[in-house]
């Protein structure tokens, strides 16, 4: 080679060797950030999906009963009054004394009644005494006039009189009976076989008649050997409520223990504020072992077509438009309505709005929505502990 062409042989290969460097960088860095790129968009779309933890609703057997609180009432409480003003006499029964119908309870001093009726009496006798003789004196005249020893008006004015003293005769008999059943008043007996659960006066107290602002209560009386207990049932349980079924009542003070009873009326409606119906459950209670006002449970017994799903209380959703929980669907999210029935503080009944095949989110977001792409968190598998949570 001559000595003119190579320095130009030297500077092409310098260029050529330089050339493969700057496209061997060029190629490095496209591949370094097109792997980049790809990570990036591989970690946005793992981002993009949510990963949550799902349940499955549990299918139990059918509901069998339900426990409804309820208040043990008299079958019959009635307070007791008197009819007539004066003073107490005397009293014959104490609070828990049991007394039957008819019984004397206590009797009143009412000297006022007793002269007003001594009245009565005397001027019924004198109205009496008086019709006699009117009746003596119209046959008298109604028999002269025949003879026509009278006139017509004289003897007219005889029978007018005797009618006048019948009335007067009738007006004092009824105003002697009035005056003798106020004095029966001044003896009060029991209305019923019962008991008594107050006694508000003493010997001696002044006794105002009637119920009215200056009357007084003088006793209180109920009769426990049935017992009521009013219930305020769900709308959802209201087909249990039917007059005739069967109940059971128990008590904390009386463990292990079932007292049973019949429902014997509802209300055949539905509050409008409660959304419950009213029941009456009526309790034998011959040797009086249930108390008027006790704090009961009464078990109700269901329908068998009654089946519920049960679902954690954590995957509940309080929205505006109402209760929802998220749901796992082909791989997104949906917000289903549901009906709760039962809450049991963890756990809630849910009667309406899932399958038992669902796939129920825990502890959703508060801004969850529908359509949301999600994966499902793997469940530890058994003997591995799971994480804490924190």
């Amino acid at each position: 080679m001559s000595p003119t062409r190579r320095p130009l042989t030297i500077a092409l290969v310098s260029l050529a060797v330089a050339a493969a460097v700057v496209g061997l960088v060029v190629y490095s860095g496209i591949r370094v950030r097109a792997a980049t790129e790809t990570d990036l968009k591989r970690a946005t779309n793992a981002a993009a999906n949510l990963i949550v933890s799902v349940t499955s609703p549990t299918v139990g057997a059918p509901v069998e009963e339900i426990r409804l609180p309820g208040t043990t009432q008299p079958f019959t409480d009635a307070p007791i009054y008197a009819r007539t003003n004066g003073y107490l006499k005397r009293w014959y029964f104490d609070i828990g004394a049991r007394v039957k119908q008819g019984q004397l309870l206590a009797e009143i001093e009412a000297p006022e009644v007793d002269q007003q009726l001594q009245q009565a009496q005397a001027d019924l006798a004198t109205a009496q005494a008086n019709l006699r003789q009117a009746e003596i004196t119209a046959t008298r005249w109604q028999n002269l006039l025949k003879t026509d020893s009278v006139s017509q008006q004289e003897t007219d004015q005889a029978v007018s009189a005797r009618s006048a003293s019948k009335a007067t005769v009738d007006s004092n008999a009824a105003n002697v009976r009035r005056l003798e059943q106020l004095q029966g008043f001044e003896k009060i007996y029991a209305p019923f076989d019962g008991i008594i659960t107050a006694r508000n006066t003493d010997v001696g107290a002044l006794i105002a008649a009637g119920a009215s602002a200056q009357g007084k209560e003088l006793f209180h009386m109920t009769a426990i050997h049935t017992l009521r207990v009013y219930v305020a049932v769900p709308e959802i349980y209201s087909r249990a409520a039917r007059p005739g079924a069967s109940a059971s009542l128990t008590l904390d003070e009386f463990p292990g223990r079932t007292f049973h009873g019949t429902l014997v009326r509802n209300a055949n409606a539905i509050d409008l504020a409660s959304r419950t119906l009213l029941v009456e459950v009526d309790v034998d209670n011959p040797d009086g072992t249930l108390l008027p006002g006790s704090y009961v449970f009464v078990h109700l017994k269901l329908e068998k077509e009654n089946r519920s799903l049960t679902i954690p209380a954590n995957t509940l959703l309080f929205r505006s438009e109402g209760l929802r929980v998220g749901v796992v669907r082909n791989g997104r999210t949906e917000l289903i309505p549901v009906t709760i029935g039962r809450d049991y503080g963890t756990t809630v009944e849910i009667v309406a709005g899932l399958q038992p095949d669902d796939q129920v989110i825990l502890d959703p977001a508060d801004s969850l929505t529908a359509g949301l792409p999600v994966k499902i968190k793997a469940q530890p598998s058994a003997g591995t502990p799971a994480p804490a949570s924190k």
